[in-house]
C-alpha cells in the first residue's frame, strides 16, 4: 500500500531524553616563549586548570568532589563510577588530593560563610559526634536557610564552639569577650548556657520526650503540654498569616497561664528523689521550669523559630557520611569533606547548583554567598 499523496491528518511526538557518549577532552596549552632584544625571556602564562604537565580539567575534578562530598561515595567507590561514566581511570589517591584542593580553594569562602553568619538575626546551631581515626570526635554545625557552617572537634563544649567563632570569644580566665547578638536556635545542652546570647530551645525535643512521659508513663500533664505548645505554634502562624508581628496580651499570657500549672502538674507527678539520679522527665521539666521563656521564645519573638529543625537537617548529612563511608580515616580528611560539604550546602540554599559552583571552584573562581533574603 502506497501512502504518496496521502492527506496528514495528525502528528504524535514522542521525545527520548538520553546522555550523549561517554567523551572525554583533551586540550593541550602551549606556552611559547619570546626573546627580546635585551636578551630577556618571557614565557606565556598557563590557564589556571593546567597545573601539571597532565591533570584533570575542572569538570572532572569537580564531578570526582561532587560524588564524594555531595553523595557521600567512599574515595574507592568514587573512583570507579568516575571511571564507568567517563571512560576515565583515576587513582584513589588523585580523588583525595582533589577534595584536598577543594578544601584549600575555599579558605576565603569560609571566612565569609561565618561572617554573614555572625550578621544574622537567627543562627541554628547543633552538634553530633564523629568518629575520626577510630576516635570519638565531634562536628559541629551553625546554620540558616541560606548559610551552612561546620568545624570538627576533639570537643563538644565551650572551647569548639570558642573555635567555630560564631556563638561568643572567652578569653583564658572564662571572661566573655564577644557574644553573638541575635537568636540562637539549639537543643538545650548545656555549654550553649556559657554565651550571653539569647537562646530559644527546640520544641521538637521537647515535644518528643513529653510524649514519652505521657505515653509510656501515663501522665496527663505531658499530653496537655504538647497541645499547649502545638497549639501556640498554630496561634502564632496565624498572627503573622495576619501581618501582626506579636500575639495579642491576652492569649500570650493565656499560655504563660496554662504553661505553669502545667510544669506544677509535672512536678507533682514527678518528685525530685534524694541520693539518687533523677528520672528524665523531671530533668525535663527542669528545663522547661528554668528555661520557660526560650522555650516560648517563638511565641514571644516572631523571628524565633519553633523547632530546630534546620540545625537537623543540616546535620544529618554528616551522620548519612558516616553510614555511607564510614568513619575519617585522619583529622584533616574530616576538615576538607565538611569544608567542601558547607559549600555545597551553602550553594544549594542559595539557589546555585553544585556542579556549577565546583567547576568555578577549580577554575580559581570561588561562589561566594550572599546575604540574608538572597
Amino acid at each position: 500500500m502506497s501512502f504518496d499523496g496521502a492527506d496528514i491528518t495528525g502528528e504524535e511526538v514522542r521525545q527520548v531524553f538520553d546522555l550523549p557518549p561517554r567523551k572525554i577532552v583533551v586540550r593541550e596549552h602551549r606556552a611559547r616563549k619570546r626573546q627580546c632584544l635585551c636578551g630577556h625571556e618571557t614565557k606565556a602564562a598557563f590557564p589556571p586548570e593546567a597545573i601539571n604537565i597532565t591533570c584533570y580539567g575542572p569538570k572532572v575534578r569537580a564531578l570526582a568532589v561532587y560524588l564524594v562530598c555531595g553523595h557521600h561515595l567512599p574515595f574507592e567507590r568514587a573512583a570507579l563510577v568516575m571511571s564507568d561514566i567517563c571512560g576515565l581511570s583515576i587513582s584513589v589517591g588523585s580523588v583525595v588530593n582533589m577534595v584536598r584542593e577543594a578544601a584549600i580553594g575555599l579558605a576565603g569562602f569560609a571566612v565569609a560563610v561565618r561572617e554573614a553568619l555572625r550578621n544574622e538575626r537567627v543562627v541554628h546551631f547543633d552538634e553530633t559526634g564523629a568518629r575520626v581515626s577510630g576516635k570519638l570526635f565531634w562536628v559541629h554545625s551553625a546554620s540558616t536557610d541560606q548559610l551552612t557552617a561546620y568545624i570538627v572537634h576533639t570537643n563538644r563544649g565551650g572551647k569548639a564552639m570558642d573555635d567555630m567563632g560564631l556563638l561568643g570569644l572567652h578569653d583564658d580566665d572564662g571572661n566573655v569577650l564577644w557574644s553573638f547578638d541575635g537568636i540562637a536556635v539549639h537543643d538545650g545542652w548545656r555549654s550553649y548556657r556559657s554565651y550571653d546570647v539569647v537562646h530559644a530551645l527546640c520544641n521538637a525535643h521537647h515535644i518528643r520526650e513529653l510524649r514519652a512521659a505521657g505515653v509510656v508513663w501515663n501522665q496527663t500533664w505531658a499530653l496537655e503540654m504538647i497541645d499547649l505548645l502545638t497549639s501556640a505554634k498554630k496561634a502564632v502562624q496565624e498572627a503573622m498569616r495576619l501581618g501582626f508581628d506579636g500575639l495579642d496580651a491576652g492569649t500570650y499570657h493565656g499560655i504563660l497561664s496554662r504553661y505553669g500549672k502545667l510544669v506544677q502538674q509535672g512536678f507533682a507527678a514527678n518528685p525530685k528523689h534524694e541520693r539518687r539520679k533523677q528520672s528524665k522527665t523531671y530533668n525535663l521539666l527542669i528545663r522547661l521550669d528554668e528555661h520557660r521563656e526560650d522555650v516560648l521564645r517563638f511565641a514571644s519573638d516572631f523571628n524565633a523559630p519553633f523547632d530546630n529543625n534546620q540545625a537537623e537537617r543540616d546535620i544529618r548529612m554528616v551522620k548519612l557520611q558516616q553510614k555511607i563511608s564510614g568513619c575519617w580515616r585522619t583529622f584533616t580528611g574530616a576538615e576538607h569533606f565538611l569544608r567542601v560539604r558547607e559549600y555545597l550546602s551553602t550553594a544549594r540554599k542559595q539557589g546555585q547548583q553544585s556542579i556549577d559552583v565546583l567547576v568555578a571552584l577549580f577554575e580559581g573562581q570561588a561562589w561566594m554567598p550572599g546575604t540574608a533574603g538572597v
